[in-house]
């Protein structure tokens, strides 16, 4: 068998969140259910009208480029992209060909050929029984649309980037990026090649969610090995998903730059950014939030888990709740690491249980998910029970169930710990005693531990502990235990 190597780049479209559209001043609202509300003369294309251009939108695409360590051009325009479709109601699309916004750049260690401005085409809607109507509601809405270069290698790679990008977008909050609604789409280019040169590449849309863009480059690396292994030809075309299906279906050739007869506007001015101020780079760089590859660094350094440091980048009221945790740690590295353990295993699965134990069936699902991430603990509260452990006061299942209590009911973890017992025992009559029992009453176990069996001597911790019903500690208990043996 042939040794097939695939490339793949990506196509992504985020919509902006701003306040207008994108050349008018039509409200931009991505959650309106009413169909063509938001829609004024300019982006209904009517004859005579002017388009402006969206200073927000064109900050919001400067600043990506910036935390992508990109070049922001210095002379920019906007074009005529050519093309007639329902959706489209000027029968062109206002983009960027030659002079985009964003050039280069680098993201979770892929290369980005160009980031660039446009506007989103309206939206078709098709209903059996009633036909195509159109909703031009999202006709106009600033759209950026960021090009890789071909140097993907697997659909994981490619699916990591693209959940990257949506976690920088919403870090900078310039798109919310949620595909399920639309507001990010990604589109693959595909080829493969047995051969140092690239491979036909075909384009693969409706891409609706992460796991769909996976599957469908996965699928097509396969269609196309096994069409090239048996002598055939891969068509440049453009492909659809079907997710029923898992497989991609033909749509339409391919088209090239040439088809789409791309030039200047004559309706929109050509823009200097550096006779702009706000445009400054050190200026927007200024602005910047942490971004998320700087966070993730940052708790990796704390001594952090990859994969904890990876959650508290991805979800936000966990990466907060950690903040204000681990601030009244600062120079601790050993409480910092414990705290995060019991954030990212115990902390998560409490809550996600409480918040199911307490939904109302009768929320909506936006409300499911604010409880879902309402965490009811204070950092202060959990910080007591962290240095309880810490402090060998409590075991680590006391810890466990000191945890859930205090997030059920909002008491105090030392009222808790202190009500239930669970305070570890390290010494005194009562911990000597116990251990004098458990090493009578396992006189076998014993004699395994004295023939150099370490196995034997956790047996013997257990059985402590068991009698002290989970109260006792169990380093003290190992000492006391060799003690007695010896």
């Amino acid at each position: 068998m042939s040794n097939y190597v695939p490339t793949i780049g990506l196509e992504i479209h985020a919509e902006l969140k701003t306040k207008t559209k994108m050349f008018c001043r039509s409200k931009n609202d991505a959650n309106e259910s009413r169909s063509n509300i938001n829609i004024c003369p300019v982006c209904m294309a009517h004859p005579g009208t002017l388009p402006a251009i969206n200073r927000a939108a064109v900050r919001s695409v400067l600043r990506v480029g910036v935390a992508l360590g990109a070049t922001l051009a210095d002379y920019t325009e906007f074009d005529r992209k050519n093309y007639f479709y329902p959706d489209l109601p000027k029968g062109y699309q206002l983009s960027q060909y030659e002079y985009p916004l964003v050039s280069g750049g680098e993201l979770h260690g892929v290369q980005i050929t160009r980031v660039h401005l446009e506007e989103d085409t309206a939206s078709s809607i098709h209903e059996e029984g009633v036909g195509t109507t159109v909703d031009y509601n999202r006709a106009g809405i600033p759209l950026m649309e960021l090009v890789t270069e071909p140097v993907i290698s697997s659909a994981k790679q490619a699916g990591d980037f693209a959940r990257e990008l949506q976690l920088l977008l919403r870090t900078l909050e310039v798109s919310e990026a949620n595909m399920e609604k639309g507001e990010m789409r990604v589109e693959a280019n595909i080829s493969v090649s047995n051969t140092s040169e690239l491979g036909t590449k075909v384009e693969v849309k409706n891409l609706n969610s992460f796991r769909a863009m996976e599957r469908a480059v996965e699928y097509e690396i396969k269609r196309q090995t096994a069409l090239l292994e048996r002598g055939e030809k891969v068509i440049q075309q453009t492909l659809g998903w079907d997710e029923g299906k898992q497989a991609t279906f033909p749509q339409r050739v391919k088209e090239g730059s040439a088809d789409y007869r791309y030039f200047p506007d004559p309706d929109l001015p050509s823009m200097k950014l550096s006779e702009i101020p706000e445009f400054n780079p050190e200026r927007l760089r200024g602005g910047m939030p942490q971004l998320p590859s700087e966070r993730r660094a940052r708790y990796l350094s704390l001594g952090v888990k990859k994969e904890d440091a990876d959650a508290y980048v991805r979800e936000p009221h966990l990466g907060k709740f950690f903040e204000e945790v681990i601030s009244g740690y600062e120079g601790d590295s050993i409480k910092v690491a414990l705290a995060s353990n019991y954030i990212s295993n115990d902390l998560v699965n409490i809550t996600s249980s409480f918040a199911k134990a307490t939904k109302d069936r009768r929320d909506t699902q936006k409300r499911d998910t604010e409880e879902r991430h309402e965490i009811h603990i204070s950092a202060r509260n959990f910080r007591k029970i962290i240095d309880m452990v810490a402090e060998r006061k409590i075991s680590s299942r006391a810890a466990k169930d000191i945890l859930t209590e205090s997030v059920k009911s909002g008491r105090d973890p030392e009222e808790v710990a202190k009500s239930g017992n669970l305070y570890q025992v390290s010494a005194g009559n009562d911990f000597e005693a116990v251990v004098a029992e458990v090493l009578s009453e396992n006189a076998s176990v014993v004699n395994d531990f004295k023939k150099g069996k370490e196995a034997a001597l956790e047996y013997l911790v257990g059985q402590s502990m068991k009698a002290l019903r989970g109260a006792g500690d169990p380093v003290a208990l190992r000492e006391l235990i060799r003690s007695k043996i010896s």
